[in-house]
């Protein structure tokens, strides 16, 4: 029989062990299917970019408005990683739980980022160009390909501690959504509390390094075969300028802000704690 005023979910300390055990488990994952994971992964979300793009290409909408819809929309980037299953670098900046907890080793960490963070790259990059090749981008009175130069512009205009700053806590939500999809049981627990989170983050204009790789590569694509339209503002090197401080900012949020911090709250403080004193019966 149920408790009375329970919950059916993980409670949050069910969740550090779940986080920490799913850790070692992508730390210790053969190279070939991360990689393979990591390019579903980079599609995923460039996926939930381009619906993104759809709504934000719609002038008749308000800016709070074309925000909000947006964010609700690119949250099926998130919803096919973790229900569909896909390897994300910034969901997997909680290894650091696992690192902190001495489960796994520096160099098992750093590869899982870097051969993730490469294949999520390589997803982007070919969900792009089929996006393009497919003529997505004409849509809408060539509305789509438009809003996606205005918004890879503005990423690449970013300063670099705004850009840092904006990943950092687009990353703290991110890690948040998939900390709390770990408590669900259900597949409709694991949407409901990705929507909040990833809205938030895209409504507020954080910026996510793998959503960046797809817009700023899809712009880059247009540039390049339609150059009389789209101008020669984008650059190699401006894609890099933003992803470099993002991808950092991506890396606090969610390994010391959300890993670490879970991390002591719930392994080393509870360790730390001393044992209640059992009750002596009085005779």
């Amino acid at each position: 029989m149920p408790e009375l005023f329970g919950s059916d979910a993980y409670a949050p300390k069910e969740i550090a062990t779940k986080v920490e055990t799913v850790g070692v488990a992508k730390a210790h994952m053969t190279t070939l299917p991360l990689v393979m994971l990591g390019l579903l992964a980079g599609a995923f979300i460039g996926l939930g970019g381009m619906f993104f793009v759809i709504v934000k290409s719609d002038a008749s909408l308000s800016f709070a408005a074309s925000q909000l819809l947006g964010g609700f929309v690119f949250c099926l980037g998130l919803i096919l990683v973790i229900i569909a299953g896909a390897e994300l670098f910034t969901g997997n900046n909680l290894l650091a739980m696992a690192w902190a907890d001495r489960q796994i080793t520096t160099h098992e960490v750093l590869r899982n980022w870097l051969w993730v963070c490469a294949a999520n790259f390589v997803g982007t990059t070919g969900l792009a160009l089929l996006v393009y090749l497919s003529g997505h981008t004409h849509l809408n009175g060539g509305a789509i390909g438009a809003t996606v130069l205005k918004i890879a512009l503005a990423k690449q205009n970013l300063v670099w501690h705004e850009a840092f700053l904006r990943g950092m806590l687009c990353n703290v939500l991110v890690c948040l959504a998939v900390w709390m999809a770990m408590a669900g049981r259900s597949v409709m627990d694991k949407v409901i509390v990705i929507i909040f989170p990833i809205t938030a983050f895209v409504a507020a204009g954080f910026e996510h390094s793998i959503a960046n790789m797809y817009f700023m590569q899809l712009a880059l694509i247009i540039q390049y075969f339609e150059p009389a339209t789209a101008g020669s503002a984008l650059s190699i090197a401006g894609l890099f300028g933003n992803l470099v401080p993002v991808i950092l900012g991506n890396l606090v949020g969610g390994s010391v802000f959300v890993g670490l911090v879970y991390h002591l709250i719930y392994r080393v403080a509870a360790t730390a704690s001393p044992s209640p004193t059992p009750l002596i019966e009085k005779r």
